[in-house]
């Protein structure tokens, strides 16, 4: 499991005095861009092969609070990639310095070809990249049925 650790910062609270849903957000995508970056896929290789990630969907579940004093550690792990390297599950977890389980975190994403702005597969190349990475206990094959798992489709006004 690769993990990164945070100190809590006055800005990171919310009005509660308790990490805000963004910090949440902020430090996920903090920890699997480090991991990212250490495996030799950063914002030079992004910009090389064209491509960006886009997030369909993150899925956070909540168990303690989170107060500033006391570092947390979030975890990175791969929940599942598609065959062709399109699609990607990404897992998180926030943990206190007892190891105390505080939050859970499902996103689930794709690479974008940023000039087409469609869907495109990861580069052969770097396969390493998510094949080496740490994997969640229910990793699986992602399909494009995946991203329609939960019923989800836009209503636009009339």
């Amino acid at each position: 499991m690769f993990t990164k650790e945070f100190d809590i910062r006055w800005s990171d609270l919310d009005a509660n005095r308790h990490l805000a849903n963004s910090a949440f957000i902020n430090f996920m995508s903090h920890t699997r861009m480090a991991y990212l970056i250490e495996n030799g896929f950063g914002q030079k290789e992004m910009a090389k092969y064209n491509i960006g990630p886009v997030i369909f969907y993150e899925h956070i579940f909540y168990f303690r609070e989170v107060l500033q004093g006391k570092p947390i550690k979030v975890s990175f792990e791969v929940g599942g990639v598609s065959e062709d390297g399109s699609l990607f599950k990404f897992v998180h977890n926030f943990y206190d310095s007892n190891g105390k389980n505080l939050a859970t975190c499902d996103m689930l994403g794709c690479w974008m070809d940023l000039k087409e702005r469609k869907m495109t597969t990861f580069p052969k190349e770097l396969n390493h990249v998510l094949e080496n990475a740490p994997k969640s206990a229910d990793f699986k094959i992602l399909t494009k049925e995946d991203t329609r798992a939960f019923g989800k489709l836009p209503k636009d006004l009339d």
